[in-house]
């Protein structure tokens, strides 16, 4: 029982050191700087208010019980992803104008086809088509 406790807590540790952290950026055109992100468990993502007027509002991910928070407005806002899966998020003000962005964590598409359930306007429709396409070809 204590090396199965030691090898989990080695585990845990080894995807702290390992994890990263990408950054995105509000920008003036009313989009993501990256629109579909691929991380790993445990990495960070940082969305940064380079430009006023935007946000982060999740609407979909593998746990619809436990997403992330949505942020302030022109505020940093980051959060740690600890499920494998795909996250659909939007920009509050800006959603039905497709101001919308992809997070895919562990390459896991496992709940890609709830997205196609949340009621969207015909433009943030479009987009989420083109970044699901996006997603899975990289």
């Amino acid at each position: 029982m204590k090396l199965m406790t030691l090898m989990t807590s080695l585990l845990l540790i080894s995807n702290l050191v390992n994890a990263e952290t990408i950054q995105i950026e509000f920008t003036e055109n009313d989009t993501y700087s990256l629109e579909v992100a691929k991380i790993n468990v445990g990495d960070k993502i940082e969305w940064l208010p380079k430009n006023k007027g935007h946000n982060v509002e999740f609407l979909a991910g593998p746990d619809m019980n436990d997403l992330p928070p949505k942020s302030k407005l022109n505020s940093l806002h980051s959060v740690i992803f600890e499920l494998p899966g795909v996250y659909l998020y939007q920009c509050t003000p800006h959603g039905n104008m497709g101001m919308l962005g992809l997070v895919v964590v562990e390459n896991d598409f496992h709940n890609l086809q709830n997205l196609n359930e949340i009621k969207l306007s015909r433009v943030a429709t479009s987009v989420l088509k083109r970044l699901t396409k996006k997603a899975l070809e990289n």
